[in-house]
């Protein structure tokens, strides 16, 4: 996408073709870093391969497990909510279930899979699995214009593809992998606006009116960064962690924008980017996603049934200060708060633990599992007795190395400015850190799902370190080739072994003990 640029006095300025030919200043060439890919087919060819193999090994036999026929673990809520969703055209209704604690976005999407192909396993978790499918699709373009590198972006797909936490979320009918693919959309959209903003910026350095003003020039509308808002926007119509990501992801907006300003040598980088930027950015992030919250509730506004509907009238709640506002807005505003408490009061029983909780320290490392379903006899193992499970659990080979990339992202980010790797960082804590916040709460191995796309991409960013540059010569590229691929093997042949116990595949007893290898995985 394109605009024209604009001076401060507004007067419309377009590139003149013969500027074109004159070789980069030092600022454009800070500016606009190092190039994309020349190789745009091969990249489309990688990418597309990749993505159809990671939806064949999502979709392969993808109604197993069930329990006797019904959902397992927590599809139990959200899958009958679906089902309420697709029977009263797109809202929940059940007040002696009265368990709707989430916004409805990804009923909604799950109701289409149910739609297609009814109350089953396939119809349940048909969704999720082209979610999760769409993910691999996003990490490698993401990779590849991080790193400026199709062999890389395709190496991401790989690990992508290979992670057991992403492999199974794929295929439950849950709500945690559509977080994790807006998230992902969201952080793609803002990356591209980082490099459109810089292209801007080189050509008002080349054209010489950078600096007609103090503050920078204009930039003109910035679709990306409206695509961003609203993918936060179908993030926040999922689970309200999307608050998290506006925050976060607003912040590396402005950090962006400082930088590029910076760069192209404004005179006052950080009052420019209040002035011109700030403002934009928070419509951009901020209000397009509390519209986009509104938006998915509207087949519960349009409905009489729905859950809490009308309920400031059966309550009948005094409107006090909010009598300016409609009654559906503030029922949903009551409904709102009702389930806020819902979340702020589910606490970890101190008598009575959920045997498979897990508290956010244990999850970069994904030390504490979960269980999601077990048949203890089965048969198909070759045995009298075999056992079906399926466990979330992440790919050991990435997982364990979430820490020292966790350590080096930061130093990079501190110590050598690298934007990449501190981009990769506020998306991984974006989902991460504010789960501390309230520690008593009951939590679970799932809620971590969001931030696997991130440990791939900053994993990638470290193989590329590892790999060099073809400039370094034969004998140095080729040895970080061949660790690099070793290290890919690894992971592959990792989720290889851990492949039975994320699709319910039925094992002899032997073999499920030795899939466990932790204590804690017990």
């Amino acid at each position: 996408m394109t605009a024209v640029l604009t001076r401060p006095d507004d007067e419309s300025v377009r590139p003149d073709p013969a500027e074109a030919l004159r070789p980069p200043t030092d600022r454009e060439l800070t500016l606009l870093g190092r190039g994309m890919p020349a190789d745009r087919l091969r990249g489309w060819v990688v990418t597309i391969v990749l993505t159809v193999i990671g939806g064949i090994v999502r979709l392969q036999n993808l109604g197993v497990p069930t329990d006797k026929g019904s959902p397992v673990f927590d599809e139990k809520h959200y899958v009958p909510q679906a089902w309420q969703v697709l029977r009263n055209g797109g809202y929940e209704d059940n007040y002696g279930y009265e368990l709707v604690v989430h916004p409805p976005l990804a009923k909604q999407l799950i109701a289409i899979g149910e739609w297609l192909f009814g109350y089953n396993g396939w119809g349940w978790r048909i969704m999720p699995a082209l979610a999760g499918t769409l993910m691999v699709l996003l990490t490698i373009r993401i990779a590849r214009r991080l790193t400026r590198s199709t062999l890389l972006g395709g190496i991401a797909g790989i690990l992508v593809i290979s992670d057991g936490v992403l492999h199974l979320q794929s295929r439950m009918g849950m709500l945690d992998i559509f977080i994790a693919l807006f998230v992902l959309a969201a952080f793609a959209c803002l990356l591209v606006d980082r490099d459109q903003v810089r292209e801007r910026l080189a050509t008002a350095v080349r054209e010489g009116w950078v600096n007609e003003s103090v503050w920078g020039p204009k930039l003109g509308f910035r679709w990306w960064r409206f695509a961003t808002g609203l993918m936060i926007g179908l993030t926040f119509g999922v689970k309200w962690s999307a608050l998290y990501y506006i925050v976060a992801f607003g912040l590396l907006c402005v950090a962006f924008d400082v930088a590029a300003r910076r760069a192209a040598g404004v005179e006052r980088p950080w009052l420019g980017t209040i002035r011109r930027d700030v403002l934009p950015a928070l419509w951009a992030i901020l209000l397009i996603p509390f519209l986009m919250y509104l938006a998915a509730y509207w087949s519960w506004f349009a409905s009489e049934t729905a859950t809490d509907r009308h309920y400031t009238e059966i309550k009948d709640i005094a409107p006090g200060f909010w009598s300016w506002m409609p009654p559906a807005l503030r029922s949903l505003g009551d409904y709102t708060g009702n389930v806020l408490h819902f979340h702020e009061t589910l606490l970890t029983p101190k008598d009575n633990p959920h045997p498979w909780e897990s508290k956010p320290w244990t999850w970069p490392m994904g030390l504490r599992p979960m269980l999601y379903s077990y048949d203890g006899d089965v048969t198909g193992c070759g045995e009298a007795r075999c056992i079906s499970a399926t466990m979330l659990v992440g790919t050991p080979a990435m997982w364990w190395l979430a820490i020292p990339m966790l350590g080096w992202a930061a130093w990079r980010s501190i110590f050598r400015a690298d934007w990449r790797y501190a981009a990769v960082l506020v998306g991984y804590l974006g989902g991460y850190v504010f789960w501390f916040t309230n520690i008593d709460r009951q939590m679970y191995f799932f809620y971590a799902t969001p931030l696997a796309a991130f440990l791939v991409l900053g994993l990638t960013l470290c193989l590329g370190q590892i790999l060099g540059s073809a400039r370094r010569g034969f004998e140095r590229r080729g040895t970080g080739l061949l660790v690099v691929s070793l290290y890919v093997g690894l992971v592959v042949a990792n989720f290889a072994w851990l492949w039975p116990i994320l699709n319910g595949i039925a094992i002899t007893s032997g073999h499920w003990e030795a899939e466990r290898w932790l204590p804690s995985w017990r």
